[in-house]
């Protein structure tokens, strides 16, 4: 199976190494907003000349946000904007020039309504202090040394790695491994090297094949399963918010930059900066590492995974939990798991947004009308049962699979549900393997899995 995978290893730069690093993100940088100003300046004039009453015909003509567009127009300019530009690899600028075309396209696209989600903002310059230092290279010597602690980039030569690359050496010399690209990027006071690499990975079956497991998001405990397995949420934000705020008090007692007057920072106001960043890189990579080994587990034994899809933004809006939840990282727990459930060979199967997982009773079926988030045991008054509202929710999602196995290999419909939860009745609703709606649609989210309708799951 072909699939593009991305090796990450940190980088031990000597003095003169990111000195000419700096100078190639500082290239890259300098081509973004020589392009953007250009666009800027057009797309100007045109709205002048069309408010004056122009006909289109007789406009400026417009300029191309194509990436080869781009790079002609720099390549006829760089003489006199970047008179250095031979200092430089070729890719410094390229990188600059990709970044516009692609944020050019997304606003576009996004205005047009053809890019689903938040609206995008039109790009905006980038600052020398401000953006993140970052080069992408995808032509030229770009290879792992045979020591496998060295690796080899167009122009900035030999870089000595601070870990073993010995995971993607034995593939590039097995012959299942292609890079792609090399991307050097300054994170959290570290630099650090990207291989984008295509390989051909194994066909992998998960260890129990046939198992289906559901997983309940939240905040008291990362994940619940519906094998009634609890996995601790481990609040790295909350056990450094601490040391956080001290560092970020240190930070505002020093002389920091000033725009409107054009003050300086001061070095002991950089340095304070620098820890701060270090803390709260920190704090990402312990959370990182946390979903990697949850999801990489429950992918590799589990055929099947089924979780719901959240509205972490709304939930984003409480002020009492908004920490705790961006601290908890849902969307990219999500995230992985769906391109390891396709890498294992299993599937991941997203129930719809509005479906009551929770008010639901997983032994009987009867769904509650209200069920408030202080009450954490589920008491089912028609069947009597009483257990934790998390776990009942995820055998709830676990049970949705045998209903998606029903409706067929292919996507289940979506959005099929209905906002109002429906009133509990005297007798319990027993739940059935339904049929699709008539009307349903099939389709899968961006994330890759199938999106579950709630309707499947009960009968009416």
């Amino acid at each position: 199976m072909k699939a593009i995978q991305a090796y990450r290893f940190a980088l031990d730069l000597t003095p003169s190494q990111e000195r000419a690093v700096l100078a190639h993100a500082g290239a890259a940088r300098v081509a973004h907003n020589w392009a953007l100003a250009r666009v800027k300046a057009v797309m100007d004039q045109r709205a002048a000349e069309r408010s004056y009453g122009f006909p289109d015909e007789l406009l400026t003509p417009a300029v191309s946000w194509s990436l080869p567009a781009l790079r002609k127009s720099w390549n006829a300019a760089k003489a006199e904007v970047a008179p250095w530009w031979a200092e430089c690899s070729k890719e410094a600028f390229n990188t600059g020039l990709d970044a516009l075309a692609r944020a050019l396209k997304n606003w576009s696209d996004s205005r047009s309504g053809k890019r689903a989600g938040r609206p995008v903002g039109f790009p905006r310059f980038k600052s020398r202090r401000r953006a993140t230092p970052t080069v992408r290279f995808t032509t030229g010597a770009i290879r792992v040394e045979p020591d496998r602690k060295h690796v080899v980039l167009p122009r900035l030569g030999r870089l000595k790695l601070h870990e073993s690359a010995r995971k993607l050496a034995r593939r590039v010399e097995a012959g299942t491994a292609r890079i792609m690209s090399a991307t050097v990027r300054r994170d959290g006071g570290r630099w650090h090297v990207a291989f984008c690499v295509e390989l051909d990975r194994a066909e992998r079956a998960p260890a129990r094949p046939g198992s289906v497991i559901g997983v309940d998001l939240g905040v008291t405990h990362l994940a619940v399963l519906s094998t009634g397995e609890l996995v601790p949420n481990p609040r790295h934000l909350l056990d450094a918010q601490s040391r956080l705020r001290a560092l970020g008090r240190a930070l505002s007692r020093k002389v920091g930059p000033d725009r409107r007057t054009g003050q300086r920072p001061s070095n002991r106001w950089q340095r304070a900066q620098a820890r701060l960043g270090r803390a709260h890189a920190r704090v990402a990579h312990l959370r990182r590492d946390g979903l990697h080994k949850l999801t990489t587990g429950l992918t590799r034994e589990h055929d099947t995974i089924v979780v719901e899809d959240l509205n972490v933004t709304g939930m984003l809006a409480n002020r009492r939990l908004a920490r705790h939840i961006a601290d908890a990282g849902f969307a990219e727990l999500r995230r992985q798991l769906a391109y390891k459930t396709q890498w294992n060979g299993g599937r991941l199967l997203v129930a719809d947004r509005w479906y009551p997982s929770s008010k639901t009773c997983s032994g009987c079926g009867a769904v509650k009308a209200k069920l408030a988030l202080s009450e954490r045991k589920y008491d089912c008054q028609a069947c009597g049962v009483v257990l934790d509202r998390d776990l009942n929710a995820a055998r709830n999602l676990a049970a949705l699979a045998a209903n998606a196995a029903t409706a067929g290999s292919g996507p289940v419909a979506g959005r099929g549900a209905n906002r109002k939860t429906p009133p509990a009745g005297p007798v319990a609703v027993k739940r059935q393997p339904g049929t699709a709606h008539a009307d349903q649609t099939g389709t899968v989210p961006p994330q890759g899995g199938t999106t579950l309708n709630p309707a499947l799951a009960r009968a009416h």
